[in-house]
């Protein structure tokens, strides 16, 4: 069985986005019920070199929709970065998660070999575009994805492997 770079790719991203929407719920009722300032949560980070949790959403989203972007040829939505709030980050994974789910799979023809130019630290560097999704974007989004939901995590925030997980198709707990 062959899999497309559209199955490897919007699903994913899909997933992923919409369970860091339900950790910031359980966050939000978390800072409710202990009546704690949700910029405590939103301003933590795990250690002072790193992002705070706010960031790692925002730049979680920004690897998930430039990845789709680069890889179906479509102009990438541009966000500002100003999200400070739960409900303003709520809001910016439902629009990462709209234009992810607005591609089509055949949007996603030849991505595998498109050519994937970025600087990164002011370099210029080429992938192919299986090899962008796979070593690239994929492991820096779940990067981000995974230091925010540790950030709440070590914050007290009552969430488990499942709530990180995410609705996985086909599995009931």
């Amino acid at each position: 069985m062959t899999l497309s770079m559209y199955q490897l790719s919007v699903p994913v991203f899909k997933q992923t986005l919409e369970a860091l929407s339900a950790i910031i719920d359980k966050a939000e009722a978390h800072c409710t019920a202990r009546k704690i300032d949700p910029a405590a949560l939103t301003t933590a980070r795990l250690f002072p070199d790193m992002f705070a949790f706010a960031r790692q959403i925002q730049i979680a989203t920004d690897f998930a929709k430039g990845c789709i972007a680069r890889l179906a040829g479509a102009d990438m939505p541009s966000f500002a970065d100003t999200e400070t709030t739960f409900p303003e980050l709520k809001a910016r994974l439902a629009k990462t998660v709209e234009f992810v789910a607005s591609l089509a799979p055949a949007d996603f023809d030849g991505s595998d070999t498109r050519v994937i130019e970025l600087k990164i630290a002011g370099n210029p560097v080429k992938f192919n575009g299986q090899t962008y999704l796979s070593l690239f974007a994929l492991p820096n989004f779940y990067f981000h994805a995974a230091t925010a939901y540790a950030i709440l995590r070590t914050n007290g925030v009552e969430v488990a492997k499942r709530d990180f997980l995410g609705a996985v198709p086909g599995f009931t707990a």
